[in-house]
């Protein structure tokens, strides 16, 4: 694994790992590199100094009621700093997002919530025992693999990760 520096067209500095030199110029020619403050694909390589084991040390004291390290120790990622916003989501995810959310509220409010009769109803609208309307609920999925079977429209709402929080 290789540690980068990396500036975006907008001045902020970022470290990200890669499995090598090409894996980083793939990512990036496929604009899958961004910069996760404001989100920029225009992300360039710092100048780094290599990274060198200087042999002149002495290794560091263990502890004798520290356990035993099993192969070479884990190097760990700075640290963000606190005064840096980091967005959750890039600038596409976030659109798709809203989108997302925009259908589910517009479902919600020109549908009809019918809880765990929904499977019911929709097969009674199907067969025309019911007059059909905009509903939601819940179902099993064995429910919804019989509605499909028969031909019954169904689709499941969309479900936004903050929902499940």
């Amino acid at each position: 694994m290789i540690r980068y520096t990396l500036n975006c067209a907008s001045g902020h500095q970022f470290e990200s790992w890669f499995p090598s030199s090409a894996s980083f110029d793939a990512q990036q020619a496929r604009g899958l590199v961004s910069c996760p403050t404001c989100g920029s694909p225009e992300v360039q390589k710092a100048v780094m100094a290599p990274s060198v084991a200087r042999t002149d040390r002495a290794p560091a004291p263990v502890a004798e009621d520290a356990p035993p390290a099993a192969g070479a120790p884990a190097a760990s990622p700075a640290p963000a700093p606190a005064d840096v916003p980091v967005p959750v989501l890039s600038q596409p995810d976030g659109e798709l997002r809203a989108l997302i959310r925009e259908l589910r509220e517009h479902i919600v409010k020109t549908s009809d919530y019918v809880g765990d009769e929904f499977a019911d109803l929709a097969r009674k609208m199907h067969d025309g025992e019911i007059e059909h309307r905009s509903i939601y609920g819940e179902a099993t999925v064995e429910e919804v693999k019989a509605l499909r079977e028969d031909d019954v429209e169904v689709l499941p709402l969309p479900v936004l990760p903050e929902d499940r929080n």
